[in-house]
């Protein structure tokens, strides 16, 4: 099977991002080589749903979650939807497949307090990787930006003057969001340690390591985990939670819903509701403290 018109496609018109392509072509791969080892032959023409559905069972037999199997399947309907779309193929084999169910998780954000406990006062020093790490946590709880996101801002990505981030989201759509004075601040003194650093290999990137590179996502991952595992208790402390945790404190104080969605750079209002439930708990609170009926 030869992918290259699909990923084509998936760069040029879908404007998906290389990672994105990457982790299709994977799935892909990884499917062509099950069919030719099993019934071996390749020809995407003469795939049936029942090969597929063997190539499921395998997934499933191997450990693979539920949510990453409907992953690899999901990734495989489009690229028959494409192969139609082309004229390669007539059916989709996959029109009438069913997900497999999967549960949904509960993503617990930190509490405000556990926030400001690694922002104010962990000992954080003023050397470039401790000014760094802080921006990066003011960064993602006052913007509620991706992990990937953040790693791929550049200078020209900042406007100081007016306070904002140019950030470039999922399928490349661009959202400006604003920045704290605070984080304002925090970016000056970073700017400046960073033009202080001996080499640099990215003059574009924003974000640095210690030798001049371009930041990747286990580093940041690590950074997050490292700093709130001295202040959370929570099993998972990863930069989604960070996310997770803006939207769910500006729901708290009474954002709106649909401020909250272009923030974030959600498509639709359901990605955003998601974060909704810890708002709700804590609407229920205030109700019963304050409804004059509540006592009685």
């Amino acid at each position: 099977m030869s992918f290259k018109p699909f990923t084509e496609y998936l760069l040029l018109e879908k404007n998906y991002s290389k990672l994105t392509v990457k982790a299709y072509q994977s799935d892909l791969v990884s499917f062509s080589n099950f069919i030719k080892g099993t019934y071996g032959s390749d020809a995407i023409q003469n795939v049936n749903y029942s090969q597929i559905r063997s190539w499921i069972v395998l997934l499933v037999e191997s450990g693979i979650t539920n949510r990453s199997i409907n992953r690899k399947v999901s990734t495989l309907n489009s690229y028959f939807k494409f192969l139609i779309k082309v004229g390669d193929v007539d059916v989709n084999p996959l029109a009438k497949h069913k997900a497999l169910k999967t549960s949904k998780k509960l993503q617990v954000p930190f509490s405000e307090s556990e926030i400001n406990t690694v922002l104010d006062n962990l000992n954080i020093g003023d050397d470039f990787e401790s000014v760094r790490n802080k921006l990066i946590i003011e960064i993602f709880y006052s913007t509620g930006i991706r992990r990937i996101e953040l790693v791929g801002l550049k200078l020209s990505s900042l406007d100081l003057d007016n306070k904002t981030l140019k950030v470039i989201g999922k399928r490349n759509k661009e959202r400006i969001v604003p920045l704290l004075y605070a984080v304002v601040e925090t970016l000056k003194t970073y700017l400046k340690l960073r033009g202080d650093l001996n080499f640099i290999e990215d003059n574009e990137s924003l974000f640095l390591t210690k030798k001049g590179v371009k930041i990747y996502e286990t580093l940041v991952y690590r950074i997050i985990n490292d700093y709130f595992s001295s202040a959370s208790s929570k099993v998972k402390k990863s930069p989604h939670i960070l996310r997770h945790s803006f939207a769910t404190h500006l729901l708290n104080q009474g954002a709106d819903l649909n401020a909250v969605k272009e923030l974030l750079g959600h498509s639709s209002l359901a990605a955003t509701q998601v974060y909704t439930h810890n708002s709700i708990a804590e609407l229920k609170k205030v109700h019963i403290h304050a409804h004059p009926r509540s006592k009685k």
